[in-house]
């Protein structure tokens, strides 16, 4: 039978747990800004309501992201491992994770985009294109800035749900605290140390989100 760890004992590890689900969740959320923001910015200008509709582009690439949004992200973990190992050069542990967090988040903080750039109000958008404002200078210059709250918003969401991706990432051996809470809390039938996993991603969480809606409501307030 194997000794349970005490919580004080298990400490260095729920240290080395959090500091693997920094690894993983802060890069792909870098790259999930990056990647959704452009993918947002295309869905909506080939939109029927963007400066510059094209029908054929907007329609596959909606069908793209609503496959990837529609898939369960354990089902995407598993799906991915050829090509994580391709990319990171294996299937397991933190880097690997990068990965599928990445393409599992893309498409909804696209969508998150889209949705933000549609409530920009289209005479601003009329009249800057009316001034001979380039589209890429009505992204920069008006789209970007007038939906920044709204951007904020849902990036603050995009970054909740991938802890929570990353807590799932551990079930296949991504690390983090996810791992941490199934090998030494359930696995063991240890509960305390389940506890003490589940409140430190409560706490992080909940740390996320009120930074995040301090920033929308700044930015709302400017406005």
């Amino acid at each position: 039978m194997i000794a349970k760890t005490t919580v004080q004992e298990a400490l260095p590890e729920v240290w080395a747990a959090t500091v693997e689900t920094a690894i993983m969740v802060v890069p792909a959320f870098v790259l999930t800004v990056l990647l959704g923001t452009a993918l947002g910015v295309v869905l909506f200008l080939t939109s029927s309501v963007g400066p510059t509709p094209r029908k054929g582009l907007n329609s596959v690439l909606g069908a793209i992201v609503n496959v990837g949004r529609s898939l369960p992200f354990i089902i995407l973990l598993i799906a991915l491992i050829p090509l994580t190992r391709l990319v990171a050069g294996t299937a397991i542990g933190p880097w690997a994770a990068i990965v599928p967090l990445t393409i599992g988040s893309v498409p909804f903080f696209g969508r998150v985009v889209e949705a933000a750039l549609r409530e920009v109000e289209r005479g601003k958008v009329e009249a800057a294109t009316a001034m001979g404002a380039t589209t890429r200078q009505v992204v920069t210059k008006v789209l970007l800035p007038e939906s920044l709250a709204g951007l904020v918003a849902g990036a603050t969401l995009t970054l909740v749900m991938l802890i929570g991706f990353s807590a799932m990432a551990g079930t296949i051996g991504g690390g983090g605290l996810g791992d941490f809470a199934i090998r030494y809390g359930y696995q063991r039938f240890n509960t305390p140390v389940l506890l003490v996993a589940v409140v430190l991603l409560i706490v992080i969480v909940q740390a996320v989100q009120s930074t995040g809606d301090a920033l929308v409501r700044g930015l709302a307030h400017r406005r």
